[in-house]
């Protein structure tokens, strides 16, 4: 199945769909450095991104002609600065808006499905009305804003062309979640708004996949059995100290057991096996390199090493200096080296990124997770097949 790549930054959701068996018409992101990104990957012939077609190119400039309906999933993550809680949130006023470049890509592609991620804070009660007015063009991206309409104005046709009964031309069905990346076993507490958008020819249901990991597995493996420790042979002198204040829920998951759902995987889990980048032996690691000068400063304490990672952010200005360093249990700080990163964010090990250590965890900071961006696409990919084998047989 075909796909177009909007917003595609260094390639975490475009790695996702491709491992879920899309098949990459169009990559399109206007970054050197994460273009650089891709390319290098592609030289050093990495096999998932090899016949990527990547355009080094602004999404206002893009013509989609020659796409109108073969596509059947157009995704990507549109700029976050104007909806993030840690910017200015100026909203449709951020020139950085691409949300009508979304909107403007799927009237002129057609696709069967289109997948959005973007921030929390897209969700918060300030956006409200403008959340409202996005979901309501993807739903019908052929009823076009005039040159002389605000969007406030545009939103009121929308919303009366959207309760009338029979409607014409392209329309689509839409549903959206907030989801957590430590819920589907990312080792990182990353909230995000999916919106997922289907075309209304096709007529089976679709709904997001349920999560596969808890917090509540995670503290039953730590603190009731103790598996965790023993997987890690970590020795009781050096794990972290007992949280008390979760003292009467380990009570009770002691007494009524452990859930079903796989623990939530912590930083220790993903960056166990890598060497100290501070010792000759991570040569041969690419991107595993130390990098000095973490402190630790109000706001600014780190992840810990055995829960999941805080979100990791791009920053406006540098690299935060919180969501980017590793607490150790006593105390100690690092700053995560770019490989570290790479696993918090599910991209394959041997994925290089190009750039400064600032400029690289930029990247990462702004990239979806890989796994969690396969696990989706592989729904939407099994959807769509069926739909596909379903209309054949009819």
């Amino acid at each position: 199945m075909n796909a177009i790549e909007l917003f595609a930054g260094a390639g975490g959701l475009a790695l996702g769909t491709a491992f879920a068996g899309f098949r990459h018409c169009v990559v399109l992101e206007r970054d050197k450095y994460a273009c650089e990104t891709i390319r290098e990957n592609q030289v050093h012939g990495s096999k998932i991104v090899a016949d990527w077609p990547i355009h080094e190119q602004d999404v206002r400039t893009f013509n989609y002609a020659p796409f109108h309906g073969k596509i059947d999933l157009l995704a990507g993550g549109p700029p976050c600065q104007p909806f993030s809680i840690g910017g200015k949130a100026r909203g449709q006023a951020d020139c950085r808006d691409m949300f009508p470049e979304l909107c403007r890509a799927v009237r002129e592609t057609a696709p069967k499905a289109v997948l959005v991620e973007n921030v929390k804070g897209l969700t918060r009660r300030s956006f409200n009305t403008y959340f409202s007015y996005i979901t309501l063009q993807l739903r019908h991206p052929e009823l076009i804003r005039r040159n002389d309409e605000t969007w406030e104005q545009h939103l009121a046709k929308l919303e009366q062309y959207h309760i009338k009964g029979q409607k014409d031309g392209l329309e689509y069905r839409l549903i959206w979640r907030l989801i957590n990346a430590a819920d589907y076993g990312i080792p990182q507490r990353r909230e995000r708004v999916f919106i997922i958008a289907v075309r209304s020819d096709i007529e089976q249901m679709w709904s997001f996949p349920e999560p596969t990991h808890s917090i509540d597995s995670l503290m039953y493996d730590q603190w009731v059995s103790g598996d965790y420790w023993n997987t890690h042979a970590v020795a009781k002198r050096a794990r972290a100290e007992f949280p008390s204040h979760i003292r009467t829920k380990i009570e009770k998951l002691a007494f009524v057991g452990r859930s079903g759902f796989h623990a939530w995987r912590t930083v220790r889990d993903a960056i166990s096996d890598l060497p100290p980048p501070q010792t000759s032996t991570r040569r041969g690691i690419a991107n595993h390199r130390f990098q000095p000068g973490a402190k630790v400063y109000p706001g600014h304490t780190g992840s810990p090493l055995d829960e999941p990672a805080k979100t990791l952010k791009a920053g406006d200005h540098g690299v935060p200096g919180g969501e980017n360093m590793l607490r150790q249990p006593k105390g100690t700080v690092r700053y995560f080296t770019v490989r570290e990163a790479a696993r918090l964010q599910d991209f394959p090990d041997d994925y290089i990124f190009h750039g400064s250590w600032t400029e690289t965890m930029r990247q990462l900071g702004n990239a979806v997770p890989v796994g969690l961006g396969r696990i989706i696409a592989s729904s939407l990919w099994n959807y769509l097949n069926d739909a596909t084998k379903e209309r054949r047989s009819t």
